[in-house]
């Protein structure tokens, strides 16, 4: 039988690393982050990166393990968050994977592998002048001549994948198709209960967001912006693509109205929300714990605790 883990997963904002650290209190836990953005050193405001306050002494892992120039990727998250698992569960502790990267729990969880490449390599490299040079819908015909099925899901534009399928194939023989059913037909890594936060009413999500946002600018983003952009960070590496980065380095490149660049990243975490949320209604299984206007985790821990003493993992 597959070891048992708790996940608490939710949008952003919604409270997942305080009812985390309240639980692991309570039930000799750690956590273990399932954030993309939180594995970036020194991106720390804008990733809402929780303090040492907010930990309250419950170790954390999966934070701070990848440099932001880095082309980090799921694959890399999911050896390295299994053996983080692997050790909280040998040293007899209960393992609680917290975040809202929907992708990063699911591919954990499933036990999912990942077919092997090098984002460095000469064929990564002569992929993407191709796509540049003879766009998006002439890959995306050489890639239906070999895997039909990965090309009928694909749309012209998303470069990121064609590329990586037809690196996939070039460099195993293999379709990502075929290996992706082959990995599908791998028992779970993990019997998880998974709890899942939301606001019963969107306003009050909405607020909330707006609120860490607020405090993001307060506690000096604009300044975190500035620091990675003069220590050399691409503008255009994934980890500035994140939300509250991108905005800023847009504002500090251009007119420099940091005021007008904060709305719009309340705006796209707002929409980021709704994205997750439709991610996690697909889970089966999910026990959903709705807030009222305010997270009430002294409530959420006594309920969470029944869901866990069903589970057997109290």
């Amino acid at each position: 039988m597959p070891p048992k883990i708790l996940v608490i997963d939710g949008p952003t904002a919604s409270g997942k690393t305080a009812l985390a650290v309240e639980l692991a209190l309570r039930h000799n836990g750690e956590v273990v982050s399932a954030d993309s953005m939180q594995i970036y050193r020194t991106m720390d405001i804008g990733t809402a990166k929780p303090t040492p306050e907010e930990m309250r002494g419950v170790p954390h892992h999966m934070l701070d393990v990848a440099d932001p120039w880095e082309d980090y990727s799921v694959a890399r998250y999911v050896d390295q968050a299994a053996a983080c698992v692997e050790n909280i569960l040998a040293r007899g502790k209960l393992p609680i994977v917290a975040g809202g990267t929907g992708l990063y729990i699911d591919s954990l969880l499933s036990g999912r592998t990942f077919a092997a490449f090098s984002p460095d390599s000469s064929l990564r490299g002569e992929l993407e002048e191709r796509y540049r040079r003879e766009g998006g819908e002439t890959l995306l015909a050489e890639l239906g001549s070999v895997d039909p099925e990965s090309a009928g899901r694909l749309h012209p534009n998303d470069g990121k994948r064609i590329i990586r399928a037809l690196e996939v194939y070039r460099t195993t023989g293999k379709t990502i198709s075929w290996h992706n059913a082959q990995t599908k037909a791998i028992p779970p890594r993990y019997d998880a209960l998974t709890l899942t936060l939301a606001f019963t009413r969107r306003e009050d999500m909405w607020q909330r967001i707006d609120r860490r946002v607020d405090e993001m600018m307060a506690q000096g983003l604009v300044a975190e912006v500035e620091r990675l952009l003069a220590s050399g960070v691409p503008k255009g590496c994934t980890a500035m693509q994140a939300i509250g980065y991108k905005e800023m380095v847009s504002a500090l490149e251009g007119d420099g109205d940091t005021t007008t660049a904060a709305e719009e990243i309340k705006l796209r975490s707002r929409q980021y929300a709704k994205r997750q949320i439709t991610w996690f209604r697909r889970k089966e299984g999910a026990k959903w714990l709705f807030w009222e206007e305010r997270p009430d985790f002294e409530k959420a821990c006594r309920v969470s605790t029944e869901y866990m003493e069903e589970f057997g993992i109290v």
